[in-house]
Parts: structure tokens; sequence; C-alpha cells
């Protein structure tokens, strides 16, 4: 599969998931967070995505396999996955060739597999935590100064349907903030899918 890349243009992040504006300038493209598992990172608006295309449950047009530019990824299990399998192959080759009498030590192995998983997992969970530690100090001065308080670009005036709004990000806020909204059909949050999408 081919390397694509584009730029993270909205992103949902208490839904997890966005949409990516293809290089190529074709349409945008949906992106799950699971495309990105083994980030140090949750994605931002403007992160350069490289990704795959593939196809959801629905048959639709998502990103697979992404990476954001950058940004490092988080030690992966896959080794350790590749080293069991070889395990798991290795009591058969040892059953052809095992001479009468001998006894088989590689039962000890298996013993051993589960206790490592869970070295590397505390390890791992120990490495993000003390990162995530030092990226709250570093932007701790930050919150110290007042936020200036943006006002909202659109305001609920009574508009329900999908036909009255002029853009993604209008749909988007009478159907957080206005009430008798009727844009989100099927309740996955995603206002006006097939005006906008």
């Amino acid at each position: 599969m081919t390397i694509e890349q584009g730029k993270l243009v909205r992103w949902v992040d208490d839904k997890g998931f966005g949409f990516i504006k293809p290089e190529s300038g074709s349409g945008d493209i949906f992106i799950h967070i699971s495309a990105l598992a083994g980030m140090s990172r949750k994605p931002v608006i403007g992160d350069i995505i490289l990704y795959q295309i593939g196809f959801d449950a629905n048959g639709k047009t998502c990103a697979v396999n992404a990476k954001i530019e950058g940004v490092s990824q988080i030690l992966s299990l896959a080794p350790l996955e590749r080293k069991r399998k070889k395990d798991l192959s290795t009591p058969v080759q040892e059953r052809v060739n095992r001479k009468p009498g001998k006894i088989n030590n590689s039962k000890k192995h298996f013993k051993l597999l589960p206790l490592l998983i869970v070295v590397v997992a505390v390890f791992i969970y120990d490495k993000v935590s003390k990162e995530k530690t030092v990226i709250d100090r570093i932007k701790m001065p930050m919150a110290e100064t007042p936020e200036v308080e943006q006002a909202e670009p659109f305001q609920c005036q009574g508009k329900i349907w999908c036909s009255q709004m002029s853009s993604y990000e209008e749909a988007l806020f009478y159907l957080r903030h206005c009430p008798g909204t009727k844009m989100d059909g099927d309740n996955d949050g995603i206002p006006c899918e097939r005006q906008f999408q």
C-alpha cells in the first residue's frame, strides 16, 4: 500500500476522530484514533499525518496505519509477539527430533512469557507517566496567565436542520449548544454527515 500524506484539518478529541486534507487535494479522509496506535501523543489540528488508505466496516474510505510526522512512537510489543510465535513452533520441532526418554524443558519458557509481558508493560507505563509529568511542568507557567475568553463565532438562532447550516463548524456548534436540533440522526456526535463529508 502507498503511503499518503496530508494535514489534519479537524479533530474531535472527546470522540477520537478527525479528518485529513490530503496533499493530493482530493476530499478529506476520515481518521480514527486507533489508526494512530503507538504514538507518544494525541494528534492536534495542523499535524502532518502519514497514512495508508483503507476501508471501514461500512466500506467508507479512511486512513489506516497512520503516523504523526515528527512524533516518536511508544515501544511496541510486536517483537515479543514474533518471539512468542517462534517459541510456539519450537516444541513441535523438538518433538520430531527428540530422542525417547529426553525431558522437554520448553514449557518453562512459556511460564516466563506472561511475566516478561507484565514487566515490559510496567516499564512502558512508568516511562509514559514520567514524560507526562515533565510535559505538565513545562505547560504550568502558561496555565498561570489569565485566559482570555474567546467569543463563540455562532449563536443559537432557532436553526435545527442541516440545510440551514453554512459550515460543519456551525452545525457542530448547534449540535453541542442549542436544544432541539435535528442534525445527528444516528447519534454519533457528527452532525450533517452527508452534507459536509
